[in-house]
């Protein structure tokens, strides 16, 4: 059977918070988030294949940068020298994140791939680049990307979100993503064991699942989902600057 390369944590990044719709439960005005570093084991199949770091950033004028870089560490992931670097920066806009721009870039022995999305608020529209040929559409109040939307997530869970839908700028068009606390349940992690609201995707068939502590947390403790292989991430530490 052919093996294609992990897409190590692309779905870590698999868009991000905005204008969020919360169907149900709403608390007062959101905050920012803090700046923090957190770091996970990245596994597929069960079986270990490389490290994420995650950092945010302020970057000035009520906007941040949010980090995501994947390094290959075992298995096939460091055969082929598989490394991803997302980057997102965000503004703070209407007590959520919208998205200004966002780089991913995917190396390997054998191949490199670069996306760069960038959001021109004031024309209302989305410009996509992938070395091709730009695309454009028109963007969404509170549009974010897909390397934020597990920071999106946590955000949601935060400010009492249940039901939460997303509008996530991809390659041609917005889609708005739907999730759906599903129960609390214990998981353990490098970081710990912790008592987790496990929060799923629930417009699409493709799994999706993760695992948030969100009094604790604005990121998941545990993600997993089947795009590009059964790629699960687990904390291993978080901090605050």
């Amino acid at each position: 059977m052919t093996r294609h390369p992990p897409r190590i944590a692309t779905r870590f990044a698999r868009t991000a918070l905005a204008a969020l719709a919360l169907a149900a439960g709403t608390a007062g005005a959101a905050t920012a988030p803090r700046p923090f570093v957190a770091t996970y084991q990245l596994q597929q199949d069960g079986q270990t294949i490389g490290k994420a770091t995650v950092t945010l950033t302020t970057a000035g004028n009520d906007q941040y940068t949010y980090r995501n870089r994947s390094k290959g560490t075992g298995g096939l992931a460091a055969l082929i020298g598989a490394n991803t670097d997302e980057t997102t920066r965000f503004r703070w806009h209407g007590d959520a994140p919208e998205t200004v721009a966002y780089d991913y870039t995917m190396t390997s022995s054998f191949k490199r791939k670069h996306r760069h999305l960038e959001v021109d608020w004031n024309r209302r529209e989305v410009t996509v680049d992938e070395g091709k040929g730009p695309i454009h559409y028109a963007s969404a109040p509170g549009m974010v990307d897909r390397n934020i939307l597990p920071l999106a997530l946590g955000l949601a869970l935060r400010d009492g979100g249940r039901q939460v839908v997303i509008p996530v700028g991809v390659r041609q068009r917005v889609e708005r993503q739907q999730y759906a606390v599903q129960a609390t349940e214990r998981v353990t992690v490098p970081a710990g064991e912790f008592n987790a609201e496990r929060v799923t995707r629930t417009d699409t068939d493709k799994p999706f699942d993760a695992w948030y502590v969100p009094a604790k947390f604005p990121v998941p403790v545990k993600l997993a989902q089947a795009d590009g292989g059964h790629l699960t991430l687990l904390l291993e530490s978080f901090r605050t600057p």
